[in-house]
């Protein structure tokens, strides 16, 4: 079993910035991936963010491409999505993700932190 643990989150104001953190623990010696998907009231969980644990760069929804940036700590299990010039379409709750290796699904899931962007 892989559990994951998220951290940041928070209210902030069109044009700022805010860091979330995530970390796998357990099982995790066959990770394929982690990243980040969100869901704001009344729409669908949609993809922001994912990573690779075997290289090939990271990859990003159109939206956030430019603004948004997904880092791995030290080849470890924690996993940052630093967020620039946040936007009110930005508000959201945001979930850390985790693919396992021979996966094409994702799971486990974090339990979501929120985002609020003001105008």
């Amino acid at each position: 079993q892989v559990q994951l643990e998220e951290s940041g989150g928070g209210l902030v104001q069109a044009g700022d910035s805010l860091r979330l953190s995530c970390t796998a623990s357990g099982r995790t010696f066959r990770t394929a991936a982690m990243g980040w998907f969100r869901q704001a009231p009344g729409k669908e969980r949609e993809f922001v963010a994912g990573l690779r644990w075997s290289g090939g760069g990271p990859s990003y929804a159109d939206s956030v491409t430019g603004r948004f940036t997904i880092s791995r700590h030290n080849a470890g299990n924690t996993v940052y999505l630093q967020m620039n010039s946040l936007k009110p379409e930005d508000t959201a709750i945001y979930y850390c993700a985790y693919k396992g290796l021979g996966r094409s699904d994702w799971g486990p899931w974090g339990q979501g932190t929120q985002v609020t962007v003001s105008s």
